[in-house]
């Protein structure tokens, strides 16, 4: 099953690649493409949990390495979630096999 990183830049100006076992992430976000927050958190959220879906179905078991990025993406977006206007920026998506 091919597995994606998505790069992401959040608002603070760091950039950090994620990771999903699935190219089904690539229904949620498109590289150039700029999100607010929430709208970001609710596409991972999505996205990751067919990610994780997909592996369940083909293997048997859930892919807890989609569920830890979610964990990490939601901490790190936590701080920014009071800013109306920040957004998140998907600056680059590769698929591997």
């Amino acid at each position: 099953m091919p597995e994606v990183h998505f790069t992401v830049k959040w608002p603070d100006g760091e950039e950090e690649t994620c990771y999903s076992p699935s190219t089904v992430i690539t229904n949620y976000f498109a590289a150039g493409e700029s999100y607010s927050v929430t709208d970001f958190l609710e596409r991972a959220r999505s996205g990751l949990k067919s990610a994780s879906d997909r592996v369940e179905q083909r293997y048997g078991y859930v892919c807890t390495s989609a569920e830890a990025q979610l964990a990490r993406i939601e901490q790190r977006a936590s701080p920014f979630l009071s800013s109306p206007n920040a957004t998140v920026d998907c600056t680059a998506i590769e698929t591997r096999r």
